[in-house]
């Protein structure tokens, strides 16, 4: 992700999550050594996005949406690839993720790419306000 796709990445954002990030969110993301953005894109734009954060030999996979034109594409499952391939070649262990419970779509990508449910965040979640299931997975 560079500075030019943060309009689009915005705007997929927007429709995607009832509290979306903001730009400076993005940019200060963007500045993090630890930090790794993709971006999936066709000649329109981009389709989707992918954040995450890697510590030591453990990583968060903070957001990732597709843009609603383009779900069910395999670009999500190509995005989640994407940041676990990048995780294993830095020794990356475990990647962690939290997710709404109500998000089924979300878990059955998640669960298909290998993650497993390992906990809850009760009220995680704001506006609405809901819980958030804990995921992870080995990448070793």
């Amino acid at each position: 992700m560079t500075g030019r796709d943060l309009a689009d990445v915005l705007a997929i954002e927007r429709v995607s999550f009832p509290t979306p990030w903001s730009e400076r969110t993005f940019r200060n993301l963007m500045r993090r050594a630890n930090a790794r953005l993709w971006v999936a894109e066709s000649g329109a734009g981009v389709l989707g996005y992918a954040v995450a954060w890697f510590a030591g030999p453990e990583a968060e996979l903070g957001g990732l949406a597709v843009t609603p034109e383009a779900r069910r594409r395999g670009i999500g499952r190509t995005l989640v690839k994407a940041v676990l391939e990048d995780a294993r070649s830095c020794g990356i262990r475990l990647v962690f993720l939290e997710v709404r419970e109500s998000n089924a779509a979300a878990r059955r990508l998640y669960e298909r790419a290998g993650f497993e449910t390992v906990g809850r965040r009760p009220g995680y979640y704001v506006s609405p306000v809901e819980d958030a299931l804990v995921m992870s997975i080995e990448t070793a």
